[in-house]
């Protein structure tokens, strides 16, 4: 507490006396925002009302000396084919497995590494959306290939 007042109350006092000290604005006065020290609009040697002419008719007058200008045409932009990763066209059987090099001394190590490298290339979330079907397709096929590599991994061993 201050003087027997809380803090508060002596903030209120303050304002209330700054309130009384303002004099209320004379007419053609500035622009001011009360409570500030200084206006927006900077002082002149003739004081302009808002609205009237003065400085903002001369961005006025500027646009008025030249038109508005023309929007350029649209340019016909070239069709493009969209690019078609010659791998996602070959989805049968035997094209797949070639594309996966499946040999008889893989190991559980390098028949994984290369599902991550045909899943790289080939995943559906990867290729245009034209190419998804061919890509699903791909996908199934080479995992269908490389589990039943794993399962004669461990099945079929002599």
């Amino acid at each position: 507490m201050l003087l027997g007042q809380s803090v508060f109350q002596s903030v209120l006092t303050r304002l209330d006396e700054e309130k009384q000290e303002d004099e209320p604005p004379a007419e053609g006065a500035v622009f001011r925002v009360p409570g500030l020290t200084s206006g927006f609009v900077a002082a002149t040697k003739e004081t302009v009302a808002f609205g009237s002419s003065g400085a903002g008719d001369a961005y006025l007058e500027m646009l008025a000396d030249k038109p508005p200008p023309e929007p350029d045409p649209p340019a016909e932009a070239p069709r493009k084919e969209p690019f078609v990763p010659e791998h996602l066209l070959r989805i049968s059987d035997a094209e797949i497995a070639e594309d996966l090099a499946l040999t008889p001394d893989e190991t559980a190590e390098t028949l994984a590494e290369k599902r991550r490298r045909f899943a790289k290339d080939n995943h559906p979330d990867r290729v245009p959306e034209a190419l998804r079907d061919n890509a699903t397709l791909r996908m199934k096929t080479a995992n269908i290939l490389i589990d039943r590599a794993i399962r004669d991994l461990y099945w079929c061993s002599s």
